[in-house]
């Protein structure tokens, strides 16, 4: 876990004199205040206003501007209980940009403020490295003004966490490493990569997981300097020497090598599970499919071995996983029936743990929770136009839950 352990609370009072009329009849003191047990990305923040007057009705707002100099807002109205308060963990919003007591829906349900719709849009992340981070500013208002209000700082990465690139040139494989403090090291580290979108999709996981102790490298497969410009005859020996290079660059606390691959990218997990038992102790595998699919844009084979490529009509052979596998994904996933899919991955492999699948969710089912993400895009190598499935909410609900069995996955192995 990340070294900061304690709780950083913030207390901003403000007295407000006003009724509804305008005269002043009796003054009242309002505050706002935010609990989180760090500032990293993936944890949560309390948000608490106490010293309203009963039933006094507000409005909390979120927001934030993205890498790419997109405003994002969220809103939500409240009324303080019978003690004057409102508790975002506790109360549902009587109306606002999302619905239900969720405590960080403000965070996660930010829309773009120039009005566009936000089904189609992500939150474009700042960079990763240390020293990397946004700042969403809450705000609270009453009677047509605001009453109080706070910028909170949201970090990918906790101090002591270095940060190297990986070129084809010195390292054979192309990717960003991650390695945490070496005093809350732990003896696992992770392979991360996307799927058919390409590029190095995962650095942000990787550097978070790095704040959790674990040694992490993102691995960029094609799309990108160097690299095939398609998802088309990959080896996956390219990425048994990512896993060498991940081993040699932890150092020698590392017991364990886990592979965590999102859609296509769950695919080649599980392949290198069943290709590479020496080297794959342990597998996530979000947004699975159970089988071999041809190249992207179709054409040819997606992956090869020993040169050949690797195509078959069955679910992939899981004869040889030796490693501990643990799938994710929505029963509302609109690409493909990842659901079944994750089911039979798990009745199939010994050593997988019991899948997460989430009824609601869609193709967007992870990784890390609370920041705004889409359920539909045009994709970037085809400019065909993808719909996920799900809904914002069951997305976000999903990776609120999920995120964190994912660290308890990683910690069971690092014993």
């Amino acid at each position: 876990m990340p070294r900061r352990t304690g709780i950083a609370c913030l207390l901003l009072i403000v007295g407000l004199c006003l009724t509804a009329s305008g005269p002043i009849e009796r003054p009242w003191v309002a505050s706002l205040r935010l609990a989180a047990p760090s500032k990293l990305a993936d944890q949560p923040v309390h948000i608490r206003v106490a010293g309203l007057p009963k039933g006094e009705p507000i409005t909390v707002t979120t927001e934030a501007v993205d890498a790419a100099a997109a405003r994002w807002r969220g809103e939500a109205r409240f009324r303080a209980d019978a003690s004057g308060v409102v508790d975002l963990d506790r109360d549902a919003p009587v109306t606002g940009t999302y619905s239900g007591a969720d405590g960080m829906g403000l965070f996660w349900s930010m829309v773009p403020a120039n009005g566009d719709d936000p089904d189609k849009h992500v939150f474009f992340r700042t960079a990763a490295e240390p020293g990397g981070f946004f700042e969403i500013r809450l705000a609270v208002r009453a009677r047509g003004r605001e009453i109080a209000h706070s910028v909170r700082r949201r970090e990918w990465t906790i101090p002591g966490v270095t940060h190297r690139k990986l070129t084809l040139a010195a390292d054979g494989v192309i990717g960003d490493l991650f390695l945490p403090p070496p005093e809350g090291a732990k003896s696992v580290a992770v392979l991360v990569f996307g799927g058919s979108e390409g590029g190095n999709f995962l650095r942000h996981d990787a550097a978070l997981f790095a704040s959790h102790g674990f040694p992490a490298l993102s691995l960029a497969y094609f799309a990108d300097t160097g690299l095939p410009s398609t998802l088309r005859d990959i080896p996956l020996e390219y990425f048994a020497a990512a896993l060498n290079q991940l081993r040699t660059l932890s150092g020698p606390g590392v017991r364990r090598l886990v592979v965590m691959g999102y859609s296509r990218g769950a695919e080649v997990a599980l392949l290198l599970a069943e290709h590479f038992p020496q080297l794959v102790d342990g597998a996530v595998l979000y947004s699975p499919n159970q089988y071999i699919w041809g190249s992207y844009p179709p054409g040819g084979a997606a992956w090869t071995r020993d040169g050949r490529p690797l195509a078959g009509r069955g679910p992939i052979p899981v004869d040889h996983v030796t490693a501990r596998v643990l799938a994710i994904a929505g029963e509302d996933d609109n690409l493909w029936p990842a659901a079944i899919s994750a089911r039979s991955i798990a009745s199939s492999v010994r050593g997988a743990v019991p899948p997460l699948i989430y009824p609601e969710a869609g193709h967007a089912v992870g990784t890390f929770p609370y920041q705004p993400t889409g359920i539909r895009f045009n994709h970037p190598l085809t400019g065909v136009r993808i719909e996920l499935g799900g809904s914002r909410q069951a997305d976000a609900a999903a990776r609120r839950d999920g995120w964190p069995r994912v660290l308890a996955f990683l910690n069971l192995g690092s014993g």
